[in-house]
């Protein structure tokens, strides 16, 4: 044999003995199969008890720690060492606080023995391992960050948000008006209702409770009428009680005002010939009244054009606004007012508001009108004979609305 071939062969040899004498001191006892030899190292770093947190031991406080987890103390090779009160290396793996003569490891309520250590609930051949979706006892709060973490700290019970929203209760006529006489009170629940004219700087008559914020005479005010005619009315409910809705719908027939006369002498006539929406104040094209409404808008503006035996077209802006209690419907002049080409109103002069209530004893129609006149025109022409005559030819219209609405429910 040639020398080098020696030489390879003796360096085999020194590093087969070398090999063998550190696999004789690392397992004295016993010669593990290559199977369990992977299956110590599988315990060691994958089985998931090793990696446990538990709080710290007495007088342990001042160890090193690590992942926030109990003190480990430096490792010696060939000896035990402690991890708490359990010893981890070169004696028996600890997988509970408990474990069972002859090698079997109790976790929880389960068994395991032969030294295979679970990582969910099956186990494949080979040490291959599912994790089972649920977490082993005592085990919840553990993340893969290494960390605990209190679920209840994250989450919390508010208390229940009660809101308590006023009931609507339907207003008495004394509550809108509870200055009131019987007088006027008799007269406010006749067909004929309860009216009043008045120049500027006089009183009203009809005066609403001012906390209700029933404020008609205040917006007609703000165009400077000369002349003011109020007038009330409390139409008594026949089949049913009738809703806002009701009313709403009711304002909705502009086409049926020309179909209601007025009174004179004794005598019925008709002031309006023709009673139509337009769409707007410059395109005055007719259009038709829409369907009955099944839910109220917040607010709406209409354009009218109302034929006039005496004036001829007057066009009308209404704007309709709905509160919690009642309907307001208000309607001004937004052209001038002419008698034989003779301008004898300006535009925005002329105002009638409407206020709508259902109340107990049936709908109010409360109104307040107001227009300007000139002196040398106030002089001369009487206005406000002709102006009760169209707020009755109006309250006469909503009247009929509101029984059409009466007859719709009963059928």
């Amino acid at each position: 044999m040639r020398p080098a071939g020696k030489t390879a062969c003796l360096l085999f040899l020194f590093l087969f003995i070398i090999i063998s004498s550190f696999y004789a001191q690392t397992f004295p006892d016993d010669e593990l199969p290559l199977d369990e030899g992977l299956l110590f190292f599988e315990e060691f770093f994958v089985f998931e008890d090793a990696f446990s947190l538990e709080p710290p031991q007495d007088g342990d406080s001042g160890a090193e720690t690590t992942m926030g987890g109990p003190p480990i103390e430096e490792i010696i090779p060939g000896e035990e060492a402690l991890l708490g009160d359990e010893t981890f290396f070169g004696g028996e793996t600890p997988l509970s606080e408990e474990t069972n003569p002859g090698g079997e490891a109790l976790l929880g309520d389960e068994t395991f023995s032969g030294g295979e250590i679970p990582l969910g609930d099956e186990t494949l051949p080979g040490g291959e391992t599912f994790l089972s979706d649920d977490v082993p006892p005592g085990d919840e709060d553990f993340l893969a960050g290494g960390t605990f973490i209190d679920e209840d700290a994250f989450f919390f019970e508010a208390p229940p948000l009660i809101f308590e929203v006023p009931k609507y209760q339907m207003r008495s006529l004394d509550a809108v008006f509870p200055s009131f006489s019987r007088v006027q009170r008799i007269l406010a629940m006749s067909d004929g209702g309860l009216k009043y004219s008045f120049s500027k700087g006089e009183s009203p008559s009809i005066v609403p409770d001012p906390d209700l914020g029933i404020d008609l005479l205040g917006t007609v005010m703000k165009k400077n009428p000369s002349h003011l005619i109020e007038a009330l009315v409390v139409v008594p409910y026949r089949e049913k009680e009738l809703d806002l809705l009701d009313i709403y719908n009711a304002l909705g027939r502009i086409g049926k005002i020309k179909d209601h006369p007025a009174s004179f002498n004794g005598n019925d006539f008709y002031i309006f010939t023709e009673s139509t929406r337009i769409e707007s104040s410059r395109n005055r094209r007719a259009i038709s009244d829409p369907l009955p409404a099944a839910a109220l808008p917040f607010s709406e503006t209409m354009y009218l054009r109302l034929k006039e035996v005496n004036y001829g077209n007057l066009f009308i802006r209404g704007e309709i606004s709905i509160s919690m209690y009642g309907i307001t419907y208000n309607m001004t002049n937004f052209t001038d007012v002419r008698y034989f080409l003779i301008p004898i109103m300006r535009a925005e002069r002329f105002t009638t508001i409407i206020y709508l209530e259902p109340v107990k004893e049936g709908i109010l129609i409360y109104s307040m009108s107001g227009f300007y006149l000139p002196g040398f025109i106030a002089d001369r022409v009487n206005l406000t004979p002709n102006i009760n005559r169209r707020i009755e030819i109006f309250i006469n219209w909503i009247t009929d609305g509101l029984r059409e609405q009466e007859r719709k429910a009963a059928e």
